[in-house]
C-alpha cells in the first residue's frame, strides 16, 4: 500500500512521512520535557497536529488519484505550504512554552493565529471542491459503495472542519472551563466539562473511517449510508453534548467528585 501511495502522489507521500517524523519527535519530547500548557505537555498539540496533517495528506493523495484530469500539482503545493506553516508555528510555540491556538496576546500572535485559520479554511475549501468533483466526474471503475463513502466522508470532513471556528471564536475548546484537558491518551479531551474537540476530531476523520469501513468490511451501498448516518449522528451528538457542558468520557473518579 505504501508503494502504491508513493506512485499515486510522491509529493504528499514524502510530506506525510515528514509529518509523522515530526510527530514521533514530539512524542519523545512529550515524555522528557517538563514544559506544559493547560496542565498537559506542550508537545501534545504539535504531536496531534503532525499525525493529523500526515494522515490527511496521505488520504487525499490516495483519493485524488481516482479523479480524471485533476490537476494535482496546485493542490499539492497548497497543502504542503499551508500545512507546513501550521505545523512549524505550532511546534515552535510548543518549544517556547506558549500557545499557538487562541493566542492573541500580541498583535503579531493574533496575526499568526488568523493566518492559521485562513490556511485551514483554504485547505478545507479545496477539499470541498474535490468532493464536488467526486459527485460530478464519471468514476465507473470505483465500486459505488466506496465512491459514496468517499463523498460522505468529505462532506463530514468539511462540516466539522469549519466547526473548528466554534472554538476559535471563543478562544476556548471547553464549555464550562478554560481550555480544560485531561490525560485521556493523546487527544486530551476533558473528563469534567464539555469539549468541542471531540466532534471536531470525529467529524474530520470520517474522511478515513467511512471509506475504509465501506471498502474492506461493508461492501454495500445501503450499509455504507447507514454507517455514515450513525457516524454523523455520533459526531453531532458529541457536539450537542459538549455545548451542554458535558464531557464525552467521564471517569469514575470525576463522577464521584
Amino acid at each position: 500500500m505504501l508503494q502504491e501511495l508513493q506512485q499515486r502522489n510522491e509529493a504528499l507521500f514524502v510530506f506525510g512521512i515528514i509529518c509523522f517524523t515530526v510527530g514521533l519527535l514530539c512524542l519523545l519530547l512529550s515524555r522528557i520535557s517538563q514544559v506544559q500548557l493547560f496542565e498537559v505537555s506542550a508537545w501534545n498539540k504539535p504531536l496531534k497536529f503532525a499525525l493529523s496533517l500526515g494522515i490527511y495528506s496521505w488520504t487525499m493523495a490516495w483519493y485524488c488519484y481516482y479523479l480524471p484530469d485533476f490537476n494535482i500539482k496546485p493542490f499539492n503545493i497548497t497543502v504542503i505550504i499551508l500545512w507546513s506553516f501550521e505545523l512549524f508555528y505550532i511546534t515552535l510555540q510548543a518549544a517556547r512554552g506558549q500557545q499557538s491556538h487562541y493566542n492573541i496576546s500580541t498583535p503579531f500572535y493574533g496575526f499568526l493565529y488568523a493566518l492559521m485559520a485562513i490556511a485551514a479554511s483554504t485547505v478545507t475549501i479545496y477539499t470541498a471542491y474535490i468532493g464536488i468533483l467526486f459527485f460530478t466526474k464519471p468514476l465507473p471503475e470505483l465500486p459505488l459503495h466506496y465512491l459514496w463513502a468517499i463523498r460522505l466522508g468529505i462532506i463530514l470532513f468539511v462540516i466539522f472542519s469549519f466547526q473548528g471556528f466554534m472554538m476559535g471564536s471563543r478562544l476556548n475548546h471547553s464549555i464550562g472551563a478554560l481550555n480544560n484537558n485531561s490525560n485521556l491518551f493523546i487527544v486530551g479531551w476533558s473528563k469534567t466539562v464539555g469539549d468541542l474537540r471531540v466532534a471536531h476530531f470525529l467529524g474530520m476523520h470520517a474522511l478515513q473511517i467511512l471509506p475504509l469501513c465501506s471498502y474492506y468490511f461493508l461492501k454495500n451501498t445501503s450499509l455504507t449510508f447507514m454507517l455514515a448516518f450513525l457516524y454523523a449522528w455520533l459526531a453531532f451528538f458529541t457536539l450537542t453534548q459538549a455545548l451542554k457542558g458535558k464531557p464525552f468520557y467521564q471517569s469514575e473518579l470525576h463522577q464521584n467528585q
